[in-house]
């Protein structure tokens, strides 16, 4: 592995962190949003939702963009705009216009999470693309290890406003190190055919090719299981079971620890088995996986030592799957990396902001609803894979 394949890994993955670290560093705070803003626990959750329709949506928009103007303009109007957001947050005076500002974070955040990944298309295919995205998933992972307890810390001294001033600190950091550390890889002669009207063949060609749709699918479904957990597990971990905020941070911290270790299997498994076998076996464990948790909590087994067990193994064989699934999507798609990735990061977000609001419904401040959500995504991934994703696709190694 080479410094710059390891350097280039390390900016993606801490450009790609800046929106979700806008949503791990805001989880310890929604309580306490909740008490100061006087707003129900319901409302300060369609704070979260605003962030994730606007962040799902807007990567359409960047996608196209980022094959027309080039991979670095569009991340710069993306993280500005994210940064100035990230100020009318702090200054909120009211849930409605916090959910506001939130919305407008989210269609900045966007662009650091589509464009990446058309990054890595440019560069890679195949396991080496992989293994390219696994390592980006490892710096990616530092948002939901490190964003929790850095939260708790400020909000400990600082209150919720101060999450927000955090964040925007981040977004000038990453602007300063798209500028110095991250070269263009979209050449300017790529560019020449890319405008809006072939953006919409784009999606279309996209929309009608089911391999591209069921593993961007696949990955949606797996996604969702995680943000089920994170939008409802402040709520079940600090005020049904009782922990401190820090103790949530520890306890969120770990599935990403778990995640983020076994992701970095991909490649060499993809070398030894094939990418689709690796994501064939990976999503087959999540679901057993989940579902197990599920039947044992609904039997009663409820405490939150058995849940934690169980999402641990579970996030770690999503490890596994999200990256080989994001590739495989990608493979046949280089020309149109950028759309391809947009339409593949809002389909993920469109599919979780679903299953979020049917996890709100059923919510009820115990363990059991997020958890029987957690399980139909883990179980609708594995059956759609079952279905739809045949054996014998091989891809190259590179």
């Amino acid at each position: 592995m080479t410094a710059s394949f390891l350097r280039t890994a390390i900016v993606l993955g801490l450009i790609s962190a800046i929106g979700p670290f806008a949503i791990d560093m805001y989880l310890p705070a929604l309580p306490s949003i909740g008490k100061d803003l006087a707003a129900e626990t319901g409302v300060v959750q369609l704070s979260l939702l605003a962030f994730f329709i606007s962040f799902a949506i807007f990567q359409l928009v960047y996608g196209p963009l980022s094959d027309m103007w080039g991979r670095k303009a569009p991340l710069y109007l993306g993280i500005g705009l994210f940064a100035l957001a990230s100020i009318g947050c702090a200054l909120a005076t009211d849930i409605e216009t916090l959910i506001a500002f939130r919305f407008l974070q989210g269609i900045g955040g966007a662009a650091g999470m589509v464009i990446p990944r058309a990054i890595v298309r440019d560069m890679h295919t195949g396991v080496q693309a992989a293994r390219l995205m696994s390592l980006l998933m490892l710096v990616f992972s530092i948002s939901p290890i490190l964003a929790p307890l850095t939260g708790s810390a400020v909000i400990e001294f600082y209150g919720w406003r101060g999450v927000f001033c955090a964040v925007m600190i981040a977004a000038f950091i990453g602007l300063i190190l798209l500028s110095t550390q991250l070269a263009e890889t979209r050449p300017k002669k790529d560019r020449a055919d890319s405008n809006f009207g072939s953006a919409i063949a784009a999606y279309r060609l996209l929309l009608s090719d089911r391999n591209f749709l069921t593993l961007t699918f696949i990955g949606g479904l797996g996604i969702s299981s995680f943000l089920v957990y994170l939008a409802n597990s402040p709520f079940v971990l600090i005020d049904h079971y009782g922990l401190t905020p820090t103790q949530y941070s520890f306890a969120f911290s770990i599935n990403a620890v778990s995640f983020f270790a076994v992701s970095q299997a991909t490649g060499w498994l993809g070398v030894r088995f094939g990418l689709v076998r690796v994501m064939q076996l990976a999503v087959a464990g999540f679901a057993l996986t989940m579902a197990s948790m599920f039947i044992l909590m609904s039997l009663g087994f409820n405490q939150l030592p058995v849940m934690a067990a169980f999402l641990f193994v579970g996030y770690g064989a999503l490890g596994l799957v999200i990256p080989t699934s994001a590739v495989l999507a990608l493979e046949d798609h280089g020309e149109i990396a950028g759309t391809a990735s947009a339409l593949m990061g809002t389909l993920h977000f469109v599919t979780a902001a679903v299953a979020m609001i049917v996890a709100a419904v059923f919510f009820n401040g115990t363990a059991l609803p997020m958890a029987a959500g957690i399980a139909i995504c883990a179980v609708s991934a594995f059956l759609l894979t079952q279905a739809t994703i045949g054996r014998s696709r091989v891809v190259p190694a590179e």
